[in-house]
């Protein structure tokens, strides 16, 4: 009897090697058919620096090819969603965070959300984006603007930071997963908040350059490693509060084409809309505290470092946290078994 049942496995085994094998095949064959399969493939391959040093070759190469896998899934399932130099950097995160399948399902949520203004057939909305970067710095610092724009620097030296969430232009990659965590819990034009906080951050370095583009778009286009991340943070969801994106695009005459941007029309974060008025976020935050409408525009009014405007900075970053949760609830009715891979 065991010995017919060896006899009997045997021609199923190798049946079953054999499908194995076809669709194998099949899945790598339909993948390098893909029109975005070298682009990816070289992009992956320039991605080194991207994983944790001293990782073993073969769990990396294992993982550059998940990461291609993700990317040319995402876009097949979404044909309206076009690749970008820059988009791997974005995946990979989430891929060395959270494993292959959560990954796919996160990233393809935020690819037609956040990120949807990228991958556009044409870069027109993404450069719509970088023109709020320099009414940020107008509002703070007058002086600085004004510098930058005799410079003639332009905004293309903050391209890479906003279409790679700054994952392709920090070493380290706790500093990048903490922005990402950031800019997942906010509004889709964070990043570029982010951005003029950096350069404000430099003013003395910019003001000290000559005064010419070449100077000045060297000097920003390489981010020092040892910024004080947490303090940017805090000033960039500051700048978001007082500096909403439709006062900016007002002053910039652009609201006509931010109406055709994704960040304009977000669904899954109307939220937003809170955070361009502190105060109804203090009345729904903090209701007890608050006794009357009046109370609430009194408490707005004070210096930026008033305790109750930090509370609702803080309470902004709670609700769109919320949002945040939903989405990675959302992606877990898609794949509800997965291992966390965290890498120190």
């Amino acid at each position: 009897m065991a010995s017919q049942s060896v006899q009997g496995e045997g021609p199923t085994s190798s049946r079953w090697d054999g499908g194995e094998e076809k669709a194998d095949f099949n899945a790598k064959r339909k993948k390098k058919m893909s029109k975005d399969y070298q682009q990816v493939l070289l992009d992956v391959r320039r991605s080194l620096r991207r994983f944790p040093p001293g990782m073993p070759e073969e769990q990396r190469e294992g993982l550059q090819e998940e990461l291609i896998d993700i990317i040319l899934l995402i876009l097949e399932r979404n044909p309206q969603l076009h690749y970008y130099q820059g988009y791997h950097d974005i995946v990979v995160t989430f891929l060395l965070v959270v494993g292959e399948r959560l990954a796919t399902s996160l990233v393809e949520k935020l690819s037609t959300h956040h990120l949807r203004d990228f991958m556009d057939p044409t870069m027109d909305n993404t450069k719509h984006i970088l023109n709020y970067l320099m009414p940020i710095i107008d509002q703070v610092n007058p002086e600085l603007h004004d510098f930058m724009q005799r410079a003639e620097v332009g905004t293309i030296f903050a391209l890479s930071w906003l279409i790679t969430w700054f994952g392709h232009v920090l070493s380290d990659f706790r500093h990048v997963v903490r922005l990402y965590d950031f800019f997942l819990a906010c509004h889709p034009l964070m990043p570029i908040y982010f951005a003029a906080v950096i350069v404000l951050y430099r003013e003395q370095e910019v003001l000290d350059c000559d005064c010419d583009m070449a100077s000045v778009h060297h000097l920003l286009s390489q981010i020092p490693q040892d910024l004080p991340y947490e303090t940017l943070i805090s000033r960039a969801g500051d700048l978001f509060v007082q500096f909403p994106p439709s006062e900016l695009a007002r002053e910039a005459a652009a609201q006509q084409q931010a109406e055709k941007t994704a960040a304009s029309t977000f669904k899954d974060f109307e939220l937003a809309s809170a955070q361009q008025r502190p105060d109804m976020v203090l009345r729904q935050r903090f209701r007890g505290l608050l006794r009357s409408e009046e109370r609430t525009k009194d408490v707005l009014t004070k210096p930026r470092t008033n305790r109750f405007v930090k509370l609702a900075v803080m309470g902004l970053t709670v609700a769109l946290g919320a949002a945040a949760l939903a989405m990675v609830k959302s992606a877990l009715e898609w794949a509800p078994k997965f291992q966390l891979q965290l890498f120190p």
